[in-house]
Order: structure tokens, then sequence, then C-alpha cells
């Protein structure tokens, strides 16, 4: 059996990083993938990284080679990728848990042949969200340009990593890093790669850490300033050709200038800025971060404790693609799960918020236009309560609207995801009869609170 991903790192004097690279890709919640590591004639210690990985997994497979620069590393191990998607890493960086299994998720419910993700930029201890395409829906190959087209030369658009690409199309056309060129070889890949493919989805949740910081193209690589500019303008009579093949001549001659603006963007070698972008924040508190004291805790409260962080690290994935608060989105699944009438006090024990708290939270959903709320006074609500001497519930009618049609669908997918990986590894057998015991755990829950 071929794995479904490929993933591919190629690695040259990675001591430092490789570890926390590698240790974030066999952490994966998707499983299904092989790990290419290709060491290209390093001289520190990587080869020998490598080679301890695969000896524990065999997933991963190592290929030693001397050094002939990253896209021939690249080329070696696409050759020898059995994968039905393509995942590139570089070994510096890192991912977040959930990467592959987003990507993945994405190619496959929209049967897109290049899916495009949002990224973290690091800088030092500070980590800041970087994307581009916010439309949620998949793209043709003449809208997927047309976003390109605003921001050329961008990282975006320009790297691998960023991105899941169909195998059966790269070899189908032979499609390969061009060796001779050490500058936007990535994009020029990508560029021969967008001529093929044919639906695009862009997926607005960040689920790579890029760390490197690219210095100047002549400083690094010790080439001439004639060097540098005509691998620009070579680059550049590519990047044309491209929009010349995507637009008709009509559209290509209205488009010139934007075209033309790649080699103004161009001049700072198309590297992310070295400075960190607004809005920032300190790593390592941009996304939801677990305790090891209490994840290796064992007692009730633990439990409780671990599956709510369990809950909340899905949601937030929600939370990123739709730009919401946390809070707000965790409402939203509680809403879906409590039917359409409901009070704010039951609400609020429900979510263990406080009521000014879901109620800010009801307030901020209504404005998005993703539900309807209603806070009608009933007069059968008050006869009931006057029976039973008691005070009387202000009962709340909500109502999801259309743009919480794709969030709600987005919920179920994240209990889906939670309830597969609480039964990883568990035989079918296995997992009903767990089903059975937690039902009667339940049962006894419920009569112990009647």
């Amino acid at each position: 059996m071929h794995p479904i991903v490929s993933i591919i790192v190629p690695i040259y004097n990675a001591e430092k990083t490789l570890a926390r690279c590698v240790d974030s890709i066999l952490n994966q919640t998707y499983q299904d993938y092989e790990l290419l590591l290709v060491n290209d004639g390093s001289t520190d210690s990587s080869g020998g990284l490598c080679d301890s990985y695969a000896a524990r997994d065999q997933r991963v497979r190592v290929f030693h080679k001397e050094n002939a620069g990253v896209s021939n590393a690249r080329n070696l191990a696409l050759a020898q990728a059995r994968g039905t998607y393509l995942q590139f890493l570089d070994s510096d960086d890192w991912i977040t848990p959930e990467a592959t299994l987003s990507l993945v998720r994405a190619a496959e419910d929209h049967q897109c042949d290049l899916v495009i993700s949002d990224f973290y930029r690091v800088v030092g201890e500070r980590v800041s969200h970087k994307g581009d395409i916010d439309e949620d829906s998949v793209l043709t190959r003449e809208e997927y340009a047309a976003h390109m087209m605003e921001n050329p030369a961008d990282f975006y658009y320009g790297v691998l990593w960023n991105k899941l690409y169909r195998r059966e199309i790269v070899e189908a056309h032979h499609l390969r890093m061009d060796p001779e060129i050490s500058w936007c070889e990535d994009f020029m890949f990508n560029l021969e790669y967008i001529r093929h493919a044919q639906r695009f989805y862009a997926l607005q949740v960040p689920i790579y850490y890029y760390v490197k910081t690219k210095g100047s193209l002549v400083n690094s690589q010790g080439l001439s300033i004639s060097k540098t500019v005509r691998m620009k303008l070579t680059v550049f009579e590519y990047y044309q050709r491209f929009f010349k093949t995507v637009l008709d001549e009509e559209e290509y001659e209205k488009s010139r200038l934007k075209v033309y603006r790649f080699l103004v963007d161009a001049a700072g070698d198309g590297a992310v800025p070295p400075t960190i972008l607004p809005g920032s924040t300190r790593l390592g508190s941009e996304r939801l971060q677990v305790s090891p004291d209490i994840l290796a805790g064992d007692s009730p409260l633990h439990d409780s404790f671990r599956l709510r962080k369990m809950l909340d690290r899905h949601l937030e994935l929600v939370a990123l693609k739709h730009d919401l608060p946390l809070k707000d989105t965790r409402l939203l699944l509680y809403l879906t799960q409590m039917g359409p009438s409901t009070s704010r006090k039951d609400l609020a024990d429900f979510t263990n918020q406080s009521r000014s708290s879901v109620t800010l939270s009801l307030q901020r959903l209504s404005s998005r236009e993703l539900i309807k709320l209603d806070d009608p006074r009933r007069e059968e609500s008050r006869k009931e309560a006057a029976r039973k001497d008691e005070p009387e519930k202000k009962r709340l009618l909500i109502t999801f609207l259309p743009a919480a049609e794709p969030i709600s669908e987005d919920l179920d997918g994240a209990l889906g995801d939670i309830r597969q990986e609480l039964l990883t590894g568990f035989t079918e057998e296995e997992a009903e009869a767990c089903f059975q015991f937690n039902s009667r755990i339940q049962d006894n829950i419920r009569k112990a609170l009647s």
C-alpha cells in the first residue's frame, strides 16, 4: 500500500533544528504518510540524526548524497516519492500537529489540485500570521493567477512549503526543480505546476512555522550583480510567459502593468521582510498550549480538563479559519447541541461561562449575521412559572442563518476528528465496546445528577 502523502525534507547541516522539524512531522494527527529525508552532503551530525529516525519509524526513508543544492535534493526525493500528494518542509522550520490532515482534507473535500495555506512568520520569540487569499471557495486557475498577480514575488505564492501538490500532475508533466536557478526556483516550479492544475483552494489557517531569514542573493551566494540581474530577468520572462498562457490576449494586455510589477517587487529577492509584522504575538501564545504536568495527571479532574482542551484545540482551527474568537466558536458549537430554544442560564451552565460573557458572544454572533436572536416573554411561560411558584426563565429562540452553514460543517468535522483521535489504535470491536461502556457511564452520571 502506497502512502497518501510523501513529505519531503532536504537537509544540509541542520543538526540544531532537525529534531524540531522531524518531530513535528512524526507527531502529526494524520498518519498515512512517508517522510523522505534527503541528507545533501551535511558535514555535521545531520546524517546520523536522519538514520536514527529511520531506525525508529518505518515511515522514514533516508537518502544520503553529495552536496549539490536544495533543488537537486528535492528532485531526488520526487523521483522516490510514492504518495498521492506531495508536501514539503525546510529543515529549520516546523508544522502544527494538524497540518497534513488540514491539507489533505481540503484537497479531498474540494477535489482540488493545489492547496495553499497561511503560515506563521517567526522572528526570535515573536510570531505573526501571514496569508493572502481570503476566499473560502474553490478557485479556477485564472482566479488563482489573478490573486497571485496582485502580490508578485510574495512568499505565500512563491514557496513550496505552504502547499499540497498532486504527485500525478508532477509526474505526468515531468516537473522538477531547476538546479541552475538559485533564486525563485520554488516559484518557477509553482508556475509550471499551476499551468497544469485546474482547481485551487486557499486554507485560511496557519499551519507552518517559517523561521529562516534570507540574506540578499548577491551576498549569500557570492553571485555578481550582473549574474543576479540576468537570473532575475530569466525568472521574469518565465513569469511573463505563464500569464500569456493562462490569460487570453485581451486579458493579458489589460493586466500587463500588473505583470511587470514583478520586477519591482522582486528587487528585494522575494523575501519575507526581516522585521516582524504588525499584530505579532509571543511565540507559544499564538495557539492553545497545555501544561505537560496537567497532561500527565491522573484523576477525574485531569480527564475532564484534557477532554475540554482537546475540544478547544480543534475548535481553535475553526475559529482561525472563520476569523472568530475561540469563545464565540465554542458557543456556536454548544448552540448546535442545545436546540433552537434555551435560556441564558442554561447556556452559561453548559458552556461554563458567566451570563454576561454568553450575552456578549451572542451579540457578536448576531452582528456577524451568523444567528438570529429572539428573546420573547411568553404568556405560557409566565403561567407555568406561577403554578410552580418559580421565577420565570427567559427563553432564547435562536435561528442559524445561511452564513453559519460552513462554520457548522467545520464544527461537525471537528467533532468527528475528536472521535477519531480518541479511538486511534482501537479495533472495530474495541471501539464498539468502548462506546457501550461510555453509554453506561453517562447513564450513571445522569442518575447521580438528577
